[in-house]
């Protein structure tokens, strides 16, 4: 075999997918474009380590071989980067895109446990359903105030810390049935509802709002971010737009994974606040006002940095998928 002549008939080829292998990122056309001529000179290599064994041209031409494909394999990047781009870029996006979902979530949650505590508080017989006078008055006046110290502080933030966040997976997981999300938030709902209730029937409403507060505002908040996820995912199966359905179904769920990765962090946070600040002898105010810090925290990341992602064009998923091609490439 002529290797000069089969240099100069190919060389323009080698070339082109070359460039295409140094390319950072490749649209549907050029990443079939990239993977034919990747077939293509896999074939020339072939044919030159068997007619010529080790040759300065199969050395090149194996070179770009292993660039083009890199490419199309995803090449591994740096993870330090990956986690700076994940908690900065990928994760406050895909929170935003969920952030007037999230907002009905909660209106639908506050509304469901306010009737529930206004139907029991208005109907004494549906209270005395729920225990004796003797039951829900230690409820009620140490019960639920000892609930948050009967245990050490560091294990039972733990225990509140896993079960958000198992809760939260369970969502995001499950949302695409369809019917797990609602039964978790009426659920939730009617925790509150009925929790209020006995609260107020024996006038500890303000002992009710102040042991909810300091970790119920960031912890009731990331529940409802991921109802919204898993109710997300949901409705890219159903109503799916202008995308395949099974694109869209998992662009959406590879861009809300992110969110259930994230919410678990959140819930550390409100996991420990509620372990170690609700039950805390301190002023009131102090106490709140952490609540309400991390809350605002929250809603700075959620909003304001996710905001800045979305307008910049990211949509919170760990990856991009080009339907076109079908390929995906690293994001």
């Amino acid at each position: 075999m002529d290797l000069d002549a089969l240099a100069s008939a190919r060389q323009d080829d080698w070339q082109r997918l070359d460039a295409l292998a140094r390319r950072r990122r490749l649209d549907g056309a050029d990443a079939d474009e990239l993977i034919e001529r990747y077939q293509s000179a896999a074939s020339d290599l072939s044919l030159v380590q068997a007619t010529a064994g080790s040759t300065a041209l199969g050395d090149r031409l194996s070179v770009t071989l292993a660039r083009a494909r890199l490419a199309f394999t995803g090449a591994p990047e740096n993870p330090l980067r990956q986690f700076t781009r994940f908690v900065v870029v990928s994760l406050p996006a895909a929170l935003y895109r969920l952030r007037w979902l999230t907002l009905a979530v909660a209106v639908v949650t506050v509304v469901v446990a306010a009737l529930y505590a206004w139907w029991i508080s208005a109907d004494p017989r549906v209270l005395a359903a729920l225990g004796s006078e003797e039951e829900l008055r230690q409820v009620a006046e140490e019960g639920f105030v000892a609930y948050y110290s009967e245990n050490p502080a560091a294990s039972f933030a733990g225990a509140v810390w896993t079960n958000n966040a198992w809760i939260a997976a369970q969502c995001v997981a499950f949302g695409i049935l369809g019917v797990w999300v609602p039964w978790v938030i009426l659920q939730n709902a009617q925790n509150l509802g009925i929790n209020a209730a006995v609260m107020f029937a024996y006038d500890e409403a303000d002992t009710f709002f102040l042991y909810i507060a300091p970790h119920g505002l960031l912890e009731l908040t990331c529940v409802f971010v991921a109802a919204a996820a898993g109710l997300r995912i949901f409705w890219a199966w159903v109503a799916p737009g202008a995308r395949p359905r099974g694109v869209a179904l998992a662009e959406d769920a590879r861009a809300l994974f992110s969110v259930a990765i994230g919410l678990v962090f959140f819930l550390f946070v409100s996991g420990l606040i509620e372990g170690f600040v609700t039950p805390a002898p301190w002023p009131w105010p102090v106490k709140i006002g952490i609540g309400v810090a991390a809350l605002g925290g929250f809603l700075a990341y959620m909003l304001v940095l996710g905001g800045r992602a979305s307008r910049a064009g990211e949509t919170g998923d760990l990856v991009e998928f080009d339907a076109g091609s079908q390929r995906i490439v690293a994001g």
